[in-house]
């Protein structure tokens, strides 16, 4: 029944195609100019102990645009949406600690928290004297992001919300596995969840959904598998499978965080996602009845099949709502 809902949300999307505000000159212009690349430069900064690797890339001065990544993957995923901003932006995208290059030690040395995991690029982004930006916020990312616009709402000029859920009404079939987990703690439940460790989730994770599955690389979940299959990373990964609980527990405070200040928002979404389906995406205009939708026919990992339209979206609307000055 649910994959027929989804299919039938996704025909209506691709009957209605994408309604993009008209473009005057300028976003035009901008949008051209989208399709140069940028260089883009890789450091690390120790924050709170632990070294952060981020990518960094566009001119100093420019508005800033945090990307922020989700699992299992890292700031690699990326790679191509960065050079396409960076010609008009300034763009971050941090690797969180356990993903990525960023430090990983043991869980047992370290608290695998989304609270953690937000702090990390809080304290990255004060060690770059960074205190005005946009978030992109997808997956994880989500509730890190959200954690951040609530903890800073000065700070935040716009939201682009690619797959980055924050209602109840995104967690559907898959996060029953996790429920179970959530009310009973216990070694089973999180064996469990191991399997979703593997390969064959990874793969899943970019291919389900996707019409045409020749458009993803295997580098992608060929790296992400290799980081997960690092010693001592799985630990990592099932105590950020107890931990986003929490997150669950915050999309009240969310949700009230949007109503308040009313972020202008962007939100792009894999309408065919199993993960974060597509009623999470609809549920954002109850609380933002403002933000920009658009509906697209493919998966979680968005950015893999429609990278440019999400540049060119993404181009058009913060021509619109955040000015170079900013």
């Amino acid at each position: 029944m649910y994959r027929k809902t989804v299919a039938m949300i996704t025909c209506v999307v691709a009957a209605t195609a994408l309604v993009v505000a008209p473009a005057d000159a300028r976003a035009d212009e901008l949008v051209a100019k989208a399709h140069r690349t940028t260089q883009v430069r890789y450091f690390s900064a120790e924050v709170n102990g632990l070294d952060i690797f981020y990518r960094d890339a566009g001119p100093r001065q420019a508005p800033v645009v945090v990307l922020l990544h989700g699992f299992p993957t890292s700031s690699h995923m990326y790679r191509e949406l960065i050079p396409q901003l960076a010609t008009r932006y300034r763009v971050i995208a941090p690797d969180y600690p356990g993903f990525g290059q960023s430090s990983a030690p043991s869980h047992l040395e370290y608290e695998y928290t989304f609270d953690n995991l937000t702090r990390a690029v809080d304290g990255l982004l004060a060690s770059l004297d960074i205190s005005r930006y946009t978030l992109y916020t997808f997956d994880y990312g989500a509730p890190i992001g959200y954690r951040l616009a609530m903890m800073h709402p000065e700070r935040v000029m716009a939201l682009l919300v690619q797959n980055g859920n924050a209602y109840e009404e995104g967690l559907q079939e898959f996060w029953d596995q996790f429920r179970r987990y959530w009310n009973e703690p216990t070694s089973a439940n999180r064996e469990a969840l191991r399997p979703l460790l593997e390969l064959e989730t990874t793969i899943f994770q970019y291919v389900d959904g996707v019409p045409d599955t020749s458009l993803i690389s295997p580098d992608t979940w060929t790296l992400d598998q290799a980081r997960l299959d690092r010693p001592g990373n799985q630990e990592i990964q099932l105590d950020l499978f107890l931990n986003y609980e929490t997150n669950v527990e915050l999309y009240p405070a969310f949700q009230q965080y949007f109503r308040d200040f009313q972020p202008p928002t962007l939100i792009v979404w894999g309408a065919n996602d199993f993960i974060f389906p597509v009623e999470g995406a609809l549920a954002f205009q109850r609380d933002l009845p403002d933000a920009e939708l658009h509906l697209l026919n493919t998966g979680h990992f968005a950015l893999e099949t429609d990278g440019e339209l999400i540049a060119d979206l993404i181009h058009r609307f913060l021509a619109r709502h955040v000015s170079p000055q900013q």
